[in-house]
């Protein structure tokens, strides 16, 4: 069969074609981690723009690590097709708004080429909460393997921060301004990604990091965004299905829900597509949304992928089916609820959490979401449990939940940046002893040190031990 690429644009079914025609698109975008949510989420609602109003978006994709998704995408001229699985049947159309795709460590001189050009106005990133290198305090840690050779004065910089930096003091000489658009599952993403790049600055010696700090402070925009739509993994059946469709060989489909959702702060330096007329909502104050959307949905999704492994169970919509699913999720969300800001329209964004979660076509796989579980359980569920005991409420669910999580790291297979230090935790003492040094792994001595939050939780793990999930209940 064809492989997908412009030459065979033309034999595509019309319903099936992108929106705008790829090879008149400038580069006016770079984005950082060129997995499938980029090109399931942001890709596609820049695209969409693009069709509304012009304006020549188009996006060069660097991945970060892995080179696969540079050879899966530029052998079709970075096209690739997005399935949106609803409940009445496939939708499957070829996206085309990539210009460009690289890998940041083979192609640095692109990369330095691009983030200086006075062409481009955003950079947009996701490359997972592992990727910007935090420190316990949330800083930079400057003695991560990536972040130590880029301060040392590697030519290349391997880490994004690091990318950042030096383009971000390339275009200072041009005084070209830029907005970075953080698109990952951090708290307050924005403010949080500026502080890295701020960070790394200070700690290069650069005879004029002053004053790129001081035109990085006028300049340069950080805006937080709010991102949500559930994409799995894309499994060869998916690519054989999109590729039946299209009638070309599609190695690089990805596949997503309908739903999707995009806040964004509005605090751009620069121009930008009009993704508010593609469903984007712009607002002054990302947090409140991105709260209800860390707690709730990407709190409830880690919640089910422990419980639900540890159960047998190997999707999202399989652990919601289970007798345990549903009435978990929403004690869950109640107790949740209750620390979140005032006017959020939690009850029904809950109901659209069962709608989406139980979709039987969506294969959202629980050890996808399991992965790198010690970064997303200290930033999803422990604010809400330090709000909800310092005013004086209990928090069983909660306390569940941190439960399921370490008898996950006892019991599962784990995917963890921490995985050796997860795993000495247990290598001595008893239970209490290593639910202690899980605690202080998530950066939270404070509950590690409190003997009734530990009690509850040694007491929880042995629950479900004994009952499974429903013991939470």
């Amino acid at each position: 069969m064809t492989r997908l690429s412009y030459a065979a644009l033309g034999s595509l079914p019309e319903e099936s074609r992108p929106l705008v025609d790829p090879r008149a698109l400038g580069t006016r975008i770079v984005h950082l981690g060129l997995g499938a949510f980029h090109r399931a989420h942001q890709a596609v609602h820049t695209e969409q723009a693009e069709a509304l109003y012009g304006g020549g978006w188009g996006i060069a994709g660097f991945s970060q690590r892995s080179r696969a998704v540079v050879d899966t995408l530029a052998p079709q001229d970075g096209l690739y097709s997005l399935t949106l699985r609803t409940p009445d049947g496939p939708r499957t159309r070829v996206a085309g708004q990539l210009t460009e795709v690289r890998h940041a460590g083979d192609d640095a001189t692109r990369l330095r080429e691009l983030l200086a050009c006075p062409d481009v106005a955003l950079v947009t990133t996701t490359v997972t909460e592992k990727g910007y290198w935090r420190a316990a305090d949330g800083g930079l840690d400057t003695t991560a393997p990536p972040v130590a050779a880029d301060l040392a004065g590697r030519p290349d910089p391997a880490s994004v921060v690091g990318q950042l930096a030096h383009g971000l003091r390339a275009r200072r000489a041009l005084d070209a301004p830029l907005s970075v658009v953080c698109c990952d599952n951090m708290a307050d993403n924005g403010r949080v990604l500026e502080r890295l790049v701020r960070e790394f600055v200070q700690a290069t010696g650069w005879p004029d990091a002053d004053r790129l700090l001081e035109w990085i402070a006028t300049r340069v925009a950080f805006p937080s965004t709010v991102v949500d739509r559930i994409v799995p993994a894309t499994t060869g059946a998916d690519r054989d299905a999109a590729s039946a469709v299209l009638g070309v060989r599609d190695e690089g489909a990805v596949v997503g829900e309908p739903f999707t959702q995009w806040v964004l702060q509005d605090t751009f330096a620069t121009d930008r597509p009009r993704w508010e007329d593609t469903g984007a909502l712009f607002v002054p104050d990302v947090a409140p949304y991105q709260m209800m959307k860390l707690r709730l949905l990407n709190g409830a999704h880690t919640l089910l992928s422990c419980l639900g492994l540890a159960d047998g169970r190997e999707t999202v919509a399989d652990a919601l089916a289970a007798p345990w699913g549903e009435p978990v999720l929403r004690a869950y969300a109640a107790e949740v609820a209750g620390t979140l800001p005032a006017g959020l329209d939690t009850g029904a964004y809950v109901d659209s959490l069962v709608t989406r979660f139980a979709n039987p076509a969506m294969r959202h796989l629980l050890r996808q979401i399991a992965t790198d579980g010690s970064l997303k359980v200290a930033e999803r569920w422990l604010p809400p449990l330090r709000g909800l005991r310092a005013a004086g409420h209990p928090a069983p669910m909660l306390t569940g939940a941190l439960a399921a999580w370490v008898r996950h790291t006892r019991d599962g297979d784990l995917d963890d940046p921490m995985a050796d230090r997860i795993r000495a935790a247990w290598a001595g003492g008893g239970p209490a002893s290593s639910v202690r040094g899980l605690l202080v792994l998530l950066g939270a001595p404070d509950l590690a040190e409190d003997a009734e939050c530990v009690a509850a939780i040694v007491e929880r793990v042995a629950a479900l031990d004994a009952g499974g999930p429903s013991a939470l209940l």
